[in-house]
């Protein structure tokens, strides 16, 4: 019972997190589920979830969705999405979750960038968002959680904070459901697993709703930055925690010897 009032917690304090940085409660709760359910079904639980904070975000947000960009980036994610299921039913995905880590931890140096001038937000290419949408569905489908990896591609189109919540939940939301699908057809979503994604549906619903008090007097640019910030914690925390994983699986050690040592040995 203490482990399960831990997991509402820490979800609501992640999800609350993410509404401040744009993303990433998912890879901050993947450790935590591990310590409860199997690592193929933390996605499951995740997209749970993920899917109750989009759908309280889009009623909180509604008018700031830009559905141009939805209606080109989520039909492309759909397929894409069932492939990425079906890939974690069949791989690894600790090697995929090392790949990402690394990739978020590049924006390190973004972190020391003098802030840009504010861009007017401008008709965003159609052929510019297909293949965001198709790598969001892959990924999302393989890992259960892939917010804070395509912030940037949110930040490029020039997009308000309010857009990007809202313009995000609205992408994710039908990835979510078909993946809840995908995951209960392959015998990914146990009973305990749905426990706990309903654990972490209630706590992304609670915070959902107190960001829409704390949004308006938090500057874009401190937004961006902390999305920022977040991304590269993410990715160290990603990186530490598949690095572990895969040692496990391979039985990879490390071991200590001064030279002295190995040399009486010798």
């Amino acid at each position: 019972m203490l482990l399960w009032l831990l997991i509402l917690v820490a979800s609501i304090a992640a999800f609350g997190l993410s509404a401040v940085s744009g993303g990433g409660a998912g890879l901050i709760l993947m450790p935590l589920l591990g310590l409860v359910l199997p690592g193929n079904q933390v996605p499951a639980t995740l997209s749970i979830g993920t899917a109750a904070s989009s759908a309280a975000r889009i009623l909180t947000f509604r008018h700031a969705i830009r559905w141009d960009i939805v209606r080109h980036f989520a039909p492309t994610a759909l397929p894409f999405a069932g492939l990425g299921v079906w890939a974690l039913s069949c791989m690894n995905p600790a090697y995929l979750s090392l790949l990402l880590g690394l990739f978020l931890m590049g924006n390190l140096p973004l972190l020391f960038r003098k802030p840009m001038p504010s861009r007017a937000v401008a008709t965003v290419p159609v052929a510019k968002l297909h293949m965001p949408g198709a790598a969001a569905g892959f990924i999302s489908g393989f890992t259960g959680a892939v917010g804070l990896v395509f912030n940037g591609f949110y930040y490029r189109l020039g997009l308000r904070k309010e857009e990007i919540i809202a313009t995000r939940a609205a992408n994710e939301i039908l990835l979510h459901l078909l993946k809840i699908i995908l995951y209960a057809a392959l015998g990914l979503l146990s009973a305990h697993a749905t426990v706990a994604g309903l654990v972490v549906a209630m706590a992304a619903i609670l915070s959902s709703m107190g960001m829409k008090y704390l949004l308006p007097y938090l500057h874009d640019r401190l937004f961006h930055y902390i999305g920022h910030a977040a991304m590269v914690i993410a990715g160290i925390m990603m990186v530490i925690i598949a690095g572990e994983q895969i040692a496990q699986q391979e039985n990879i050690t490390v071991y200590f010897a001064h030279a002295d040592e190995r040399t009486q040995r010798d």
